[in-house]
Protein backbone atom coordinates (compact mmCIF):
# COMPACT_ATOMS: atom_id res chain seq x y z
CA UNK A 1 0.00 0.00 0.00
CA UNK A 2 2.52 2.46 0.89
CA UNK A 3 4.49 1.36 -2.52
CA UNK A 4 1.67 2.46 -4.09
CA UNK A 5 0.70 5.81 -2.29
CA UNK A 6 4.59 6.27 -3.40
CA UNK A 7 4.32 5.65 -6.92
CA UNK A 8 1.88 7.91 -7.34
CA UNK A 9 2.91 10.60 -5.46
CA UNK A 10 6.47 10.67 -7.28
CA UNK A 11 4.10 10.58 -11.34
CA UNK A 12 2.19 13.65 -9.79
CA UNK A 13 5.45 15.22 -8.88
CA UNK A 14 7.03 14.49 -11.96
CA UNK A 15 4.06 15.26 -14.27
CA UNK A 16 3.69 19.05 -12.67
CA UNK A 17 7.58 19.60 -12.90
CA UNK A 18 7.59 18.57 -16.82
CA UNK A 19 4.10 20.64 -17.57
CA UNK A 20 6.08 24.04 -15.93
CA UNK A 21 8.57 23.36 -18.35
CA UNK A 22 6.11 24.28 -21.13
CA UNK A 23 4.84 26.82 -19.98
CA UNK A 24 6.09 30.55 -19.95
CA UNK A 25 6.66 32.53 -16.69
CA UNK A 26 6.52 35.93 -18.27
CA UNK A 27 4.56 36.62 -21.17
CA UNK A 28 5.84 39.91 -22.99
CA UNK A 29 4.44 42.39 -25.85
CA UNK A 30 5.82 42.19 -28.97
CA UNK A 31 6.34 45.92 -30.70
CA UNK A 32 5.89 44.14 -34.20
CA UNK A 33 2.72 41.91 -33.12
CA UNK A 34 0.52 45.39 -32.97
CA UNK A 35 -1.18 46.50 -36.03
CA UNK A 36 -0.94 50.45 -36.11
CA UNK A 37 -4.42 51.61 -37.17
CA UNK A 38 -2.42 54.29 -39.74
CA UNK A 39 -0.56 51.19 -41.59
CA UNK A 40 -3.81 50.68 -44.09
CA UNK A 41 -4.34 47.38 -42.73
CA UNK A 42 -8.02 47.89 -41.78
CA UNK A 43 -8.98 48.77 -45.44
CA UNK A 44 -7.63 44.99 -46.39
CA UNK A 45 -11.31 43.67 -45.52
CA UNK A 46 -14.75 45.15 -45.93
CA UNK A 47 -15.80 45.38 -42.10
CA UNK A 48 -15.03 44.83 -39.06
CA UNK A 49 -18.34 43.42 -37.49
CA UNK A 50 -17.79 39.94 -36.86
CA UNK A 51 -21.59 38.88 -38.64
CA UNK A 52 -20.02 39.81 -41.79
CA UNK A 53 -17.66 36.88 -41.96
CA UNK A 54 -19.11 33.61 -42.05
CA UNK A 55 -15.36 31.68 -41.08
CA UNK A 56 -13.24 34.21 -39.33
CA UNK A 57 -10.40 31.81 -39.12
CA UNK A 58 -10.08 32.12 -42.99
CA UNK A 59 -11.46 35.39 -44.59
CA UNK A 60 -13.77 34.18 -47.31
CA UNK A 61 -13.38 37.08 -50.01
CA UNK A 62 -15.37 34.50 -52.76
CA UNK A 63 -16.61 36.86 -55.85
CA UNK A 64 -17.25 40.13 -53.20
CA UNK A 65 -16.07 43.43 -53.89
CA UNK A 66 -12.95 43.20 -51.47
CA UNK A 67 -11.59 40.14 -53.34
CA UNK A 68 -11.85 42.02 -56.44
CA UNK A 69 -9.44 44.83 -54.95
CA UNK A 70 -7.21 43.15 -53.32
CA UNK A 71 -6.90 40.73 -56.29
CA UNK A 72 -6.32 44.01 -59.11
CA UNK A 73 -4.35 45.64 -55.59
CA UNK A 74 -2.21 42.32 -55.59
CA UNK A 75 -1.65 42.04 -59.45
CA UNK A 76 -1.06 45.74 -60.26
CA UNK A 77 1.85 46.58 -56.67
CA UNK A 78 1.22 42.85 -54.49
CA UNK A 79 -0.99 45.45 -52.94
CA UNK A 80 1.74 47.56 -51.64
CA UNK A 81 0.28 51.48 -50.64
CA UNK A 82 3.61 52.96 -51.13
CA UNK A 83 4.86 51.29 -54.42
CA UNK A 84 5.94 53.42 -57.36
CA UNK A 85 6.78 51.46 -60.64
CA UNK A 86 9.16 52.65 -63.75
CA UNK A 87 7.31 54.87 -65.72
CA UNK A 88 5.63 56.37 -62.43
CA UNK A 89 2.41 55.05 -61.25
CA UNK A 90 1.75 55.19 -58.26
CA UNK A 91 0.36 52.98 -55.20
CA UNK A 92 -1.69 49.98 -54.53
CA UNK A 93 -3.38 50.20 -57.80
CA UNK A 94 -0.92 51.92 -60.20
CA UNK A 95 -2.40 55.57 -60.65
CA UNK A 96 -1.35 57.84 -63.56
CA UNK A 97 -1.14 61.66 -62.61
CA UNK A 98 -3.96 62.40 -64.75
CA UNK A 99 -6.17 59.97 -64.04
CA UNK A 100 -5.60 60.91 -59.75
CA UNK A 101 -6.15 64.57 -61.28
CA UNK A 102 -9.97 62.72 -62.36
CA UNK A 103 -10.88 61.83 -59.24
CA UNK A 104 -9.87 64.97 -57.24
CA UNK A 105 -6.51 63.89 -56.18
CA UNK A 106 -3.58 66.66 -56.88
CA UNK A 107 -0.97 66.21 -54.02
CA UNK A 108 1.05 63.43 -55.19
CA UNK A 109 2.56 62.69 -51.77
CA UNK A 110 -0.56 62.76 -49.70
CA UNK A 111 -1.78 60.31 -51.88
CA UNK A 112 0.96 57.59 -51.25
CA UNK A 113 0.67 57.88 -47.72
CA UNK A 114 -3.07 57.47 -47.34
CA UNK A 115 -4.11 53.65 -47.77
CA UNK A 116 -7.36 55.48 -47.00
CA UNK A 117 -6.86 57.91 -50.38
CA UNK A 118 -5.57 55.01 -52.27
CA UNK A 119 -9.02 53.32 -51.54
CA UNK A 120 -11.62 56.26 -51.97
CA UNK A 121 -9.49 56.56 -55.43
CA UNK A 122 -10.05 53.13 -56.67
CA UNK A 123 -14.42 53.36 -55.91
CA UNK A 124 -14.69 56.63 -57.58
CA UNK A 125 -12.60 55.52 -60.71
CA UNK A 126 -14.58 52.45 -60.47
CA UNK A 127 -17.91 55.02 -60.83
CA UNK A 128 -16.72 57.03 -63.64
CA UNK A 129 -15.91 54.01 -65.55
CA UNK A 130 -19.13 52.30 -65.44
CA UNK A 131 -21.04 55.00 -66.05
CA UNK A 132 -18.47 56.21 -69.29
CA UNK A 133 -19.09 51.66 -70.22
CA UNK A 134 -22.51 51.82 -68.98
CA UNK A 135 -23.86 50.83 -72.52
CA UNK A 136 -21.26 48.56 -73.19
CA UNK A 137 -21.98 46.72 -69.84
CA UNK A 138 -25.74 46.33 -70.81
CA UNK A 139 -24.75 45.38 -74.36
CA UNK A 140 -22.52 42.64 -73.46
CA UNK A 141 -22.49 41.32 -70.54
CA UNK A 142 -22.84 37.69 -70.05
CA UNK A 143 -21.66 37.11 -73.53
CA UNK A 144 -18.64 35.75 -74.71
CA UNK A 145 -15.86 37.23 -77.12
CA UNK A 146 -12.89 35.60 -77.96
CA UNK A 147 -13.54 32.93 -75.67
CA UNK A 148 -14.06 35.14 -72.87
CA UNK A 149 -16.77 35.39 -71.06
CA UNK A 150 -17.75 39.25 -70.51
CA UNK A 151 -18.85 40.57 -67.39
CA UNK A 152 -19.22 44.26 -65.40
CA UNK A 153 -16.16 43.74 -63.50
CA UNK A 154 -14.19 42.51 -66.24
CA UNK A 155 -14.80 45.44 -68.10
CA UNK A 156 -14.06 47.72 -65.61
CA UNK A 157 -10.86 46.09 -64.41
CA UNK A 158 -9.92 46.12 -68.27
CA UNK A 159 -10.71 50.01 -67.88
CA UNK A 160 -8.49 50.40 -64.98
CA UNK A 161 -5.58 49.15 -66.90
CA UNK A 162 -6.07 50.64 -70.08
CA UNK A 163 -8.70 53.56 -69.85
CA UNK A 164 -12.57 53.69 -71.03
CA UNK A 165 -11.63 54.31 -74.20
CA UNK A 166 -10.18 51.44 -75.09
CA UNK A 167 -12.63 48.98 -73.90
CA UNK A 168 -14.45 50.71 -76.08
CA UNK A 169 -12.57 50.29 -79.26
CA UNK A 170 -12.63 46.82 -78.30
CA UNK A 171 -16.34 46.42 -78.03
CA UNK A 172 -16.37 48.33 -81.34
CA UNK A 173 -14.93 46.19 -83.20
CA UNK A 174 -15.78 43.19 -81.84
CA UNK A 175 -12.62 42.16 -79.85
CA UNK A 176 -10.40 42.58 -82.76
CA UNK A 177 -8.58 45.84 -81.22
CA UNK A 178 -7.09 44.98 -77.89
CA UNK A 179 -4.88 47.54 -76.06
CA UNK A 180 -2.36 46.29 -74.25
CA UNK A 181 -0.53 48.70 -71.78
CA UNK A 182 3.89 49.59 -71.99
CA UNK A 183 4.18 46.25 -69.96
CA UNK A 184 2.85 44.34 -72.36
CA UNK A 185 -0.25 43.25 -70.22
CA UNK A 186 -3.94 43.09 -72.54
CA UNK A 187 -7.10 44.69 -71.48
CA UNK A 188 -8.62 40.94 -72.48
CA UNK A 189 -6.03 39.53 -69.98
CA UNK A 190 -7.76 41.75 -67.07
CA UNK A 191 -11.20 41.26 -68.12
CA UNK A 192 -10.83 37.28 -67.85
CA UNK A 193 -8.64 37.39 -64.72
CA UNK A 194 -11.10 39.40 -63.29
CA UNK A 195 -14.22 38.66 -64.34
CA UNK A 196 -17.36 37.47 -62.12
CA UNK A 197 -16.62 39.57 -58.91
CA UNK A 198 -19.59 41.44 -57.79
CA UNK A 199 -19.34 45.35 -58.41
CA UNK A 200 -23.39 45.80 -58.61
CA UNK A 201 -23.20 48.29 -55.76
CA UNK A 202 -20.96 50.59 -57.35
CA UNK A 203 -22.96 54.11 -58.57
CA UNK A 204 -22.29 54.71 -62.09
CA UNK A 205 -21.21 58.41 -61.58
CA UNK A 206 -19.51 61.30 -64.17
CA UNK A 207 -18.17 62.95 -61.17
CA UNK A 208 -17.06 60.67 -59.04
CA UNK A 209 -14.28 61.88 -57.35
CA UNK A 210 -12.57 60.64 -53.74
CA UNK A 211 -15.17 63.65 -52.02
CA UNK A 212 -18.66 62.88 -53.11
CA UNK A 213 -18.35 58.90 -53.58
Amino acid sequence: MIKKWYFYTSLTVITVFLSSGFRPFNLETNPWFLISEQDGTHYLYPSEEESEYTNLNIPFTGNFFIGFKQAIGFRESENKYKTVNSLGYLGKYQFGIETLKSVGIYDRSAFLNSPELQEKAFVALLAKNKWELKKEIEKHEGTIINGIRITESGILAAAHLGGAGSVKKFFRHNGKRNFRDAYGTSITSYMKIFGGYDTSFIVANVNANVKNI
